[in-house]
């Protein structure tokens, strides 16, 4: 006969009562892994107001502050941006007027130049003082503006479905409105046309040239829609204007295409083929920044840490090491 194998009390073997101990530790270990993240937030005081931030992650890498889009929408969007966090802490923040951050009724405050104040005032309170910045949509705006300010400390700039020239994002809206049904091209410009986009079928019709360029995703991401709702329109209007397309606000003019030279730093440019930030505007910015880098996501349009996020983060993983190697 064999040998017997010695049994513990729960008559297992203890050869594989070992094995389902180390798979278990294995098993929980995996699991409690997105639990494992530190998690902190607060509020800052900046010039107006109080700021809500979050921070996700305490790695030892440089940390990433995220500039959400608008103006006047929330971060809530960006958070699968988050799962950068297993390398190094990413900094989230809505700014003044926006989400959970507090909503003076000053429009004094909606200024360009107070929202690059808010950036220096909140790495400041959090003793930021090395980040990768990454901005997203008006984002890349407030960020462009930053780094033309000099701030030290910034390793590195991603600037995501970029806007950086008011004049080049209306000729490319011009062209992907005329890419829609013709039915809906009409509505767009008959509303735009007597200043009543305030109109339910407006909306409707927006919503339709959204779902080819925003998010080709159906139904949109719950953090999207969530986002969407804590916008402050009064925001959006004053800055960019009451259309998607043709802005009228404080930023109609804005271009700093001629500045990008300015910035030293290394630099990633990205866009969906789709985007209403289109890949040729990216891609002439980029142009314009010696030795940037850009990265065309084939599937996706604005929002593609959502269209294609595994490649997406990977890609902004990958970027944000390899500055940090040089």
């Amino acid at each position: 006969m064999g040998r017997l194998r010695t049994r513990g009390r729960t008559g297992i073997p203890r050869a594989s009562m070992a094995c389902l101990i180390l798979l278990a530790a294995l098993c929980l270990a995996a699991c409690s892994t997105p639990d494992t993240l530190t998690e902190r937030e607060g509020f800052v005081e900046v010039t107006g107001g109080k700021v809500w931030y979050r921070i996700v992650g305490s790695g030892r890498a440089t940390p990433v502050v995220v500039l959400h889009g608008g103006p006047g929408a929330a971060s809530d969007y960006l958070k699968p941006l988050e799962k950068l966090a297993a390398d190094r802490p990413v900094i989230f923040y809505d700014q003044l007027g926006c989400g959970r951050s507090d909503r003076p009724a000053m429009k004094s405050l909606w200024r360009i130049e107070r929202f690059v104040e808010e950036l220096s005032q909140l790495r400041a309170a959090l003793k930021l003082e090395e980040i990768h910045l990454y901005g997203h949509s008006w984002g890349t705006m407030l960020a462009v503006d930053y780094m033309l300010t000099k701030p030290s400390g910034v390793k590195s700039l991603i600037l995501a479905s970029p806007c950086l020239s008011a004049k080049r994002w209306v000729e490319d809206a011009d062209l992907l409105i005329a890419q829609l049904p013709p039915e809906t091209q009409e509505v767009i410009r008959r509303h735009e046309k007597a200043g009543t986009t305030d109109s339910k079928e407006y909306d409707a019709a927006v919503t339709e040239y959204l779902k080819r360029h925003l998010c080709r995703i159906g139904p949109w991401p719950e953090d999207l829609t969530r986002s969407l709702a804590a916008s402050n329109m009064d925001i959006y209007k004053q800055m960019w204007g009451p259309s998607e397309f043709r802005p009228t606000g404080d930023l109609k003019t804005y271009d700093r295409v001629d500045r990008l030279r300015e910035i030293t730093v290394p630099t990633l440019f990205t866009a969906g083929r789709h985007d209403e930030a289109t890949p040729g505007a990216t891609t002439w910015y980029s142009s314009n920044l010696p030795d940037s880098t850009l990265r065309i996501f084939e599937k996706s349009s604005h929002l593609a840490m959502f269209e294609e996020q595994e490649e997406y983060l990977m890609t902004l993983r990958e970027f944000m090491k390899r500055t940090e190697g040089r």
